[in-house]
């Protein structure tokens, strides 16, 4: 009987190149959603990463598919900075606010605008992975903004879904191609965003704070 590690041994790894050229449509497609939203033609992906169509269909068997994995990619990635600043946080109270302040940042290179397809109605936000990063992200944004609220450095006000769409208009395009070069200020209206979140708060806002279920849910 053939051993379950002599059949894995023949299940043919993906090559290097095919691998390499995955990532640069990955890539591709998570700045052309940020520029022009998840309804980009998929030959303007290719044609951005570098590939044939053919190659991105070879990976992606749809739209969805990519948008997915673009999802997860960001998802993840900024997860990752949210969990760095905690632990700076962690070692330092003191630094708390500096922590999230680092994370926004980081969170902007990494075209967080792409993650507004999460909460468009055609998305499907309930599949297993992504219901699992998302629930992640939230709970260590969260985490991240107690902890500067505990210093008091935070206004109390305010919750992960204001900080997150807030970071997802701030780093998205204005529409039309003579607002694509805008990059350049992005750094610097997150900076004022983020002197408006420090405590203690100048001023009552309206309405309520949000989460990120409330945000998919309206």
């Amino acid at each position: 009987m053939e051993t379950a590690t002599a059949a894995q041994r023949r299940t043919p790894r993906p090559r290097a190149d095919a691998l390499r050229n995955r990532e640069r449509i990955v890539a591709a497609a998570r700045e052309m959603f940020v520029e022009f939203g998840p309804d980009v033609p998929l030959d303007e992906v290719a044609r951005r990463a570098g590939v044939g169509n053919a190659t991105v269909y070879r990976h992606f068997s749809d739209r969805s598919e990519l948008v997915h994995q673009v999802v997860l990619l960001v998802t993840d990635r900024v997860s990752a900075h949210a969990e760095e600043a905690i632990a700076a946080a962690d070692a330092d109270a003191s630094v708390a606010f500096d922590a999230l302040r680092r994370f926004v940042h980081a969170s902007a290179d990494e075209r967080i605008g792409a993650l507004c397809p999460m909460l468009q109605a055609a998305f499907d936000p309930d599949h297993p992975d992504l219901v699992d990063a998302r629930e992640r992200l939230e709970a260590v944004v969260d985490g991240l903004m107690q902890r500067a609220r505990t210093a008091g450095q935070l206004r109390t006000d305010i919750a992960v879904g204001d900080l997150m769409v807030a970071l997802s208009q701030l780093t998205r395009p204005l529409p039309g191609t003579a607002c694509l070069n805008m990059d350049r200020f992005v750094h610097r209206h997150l900076q004022l965003f983020l002197d408006g979140l420090m405590a203690p708060a100048r001023s009552e806002l309206p309405g309520a704070s949000a989460t990120l279920e409330d945000l998919r849910q309206s």
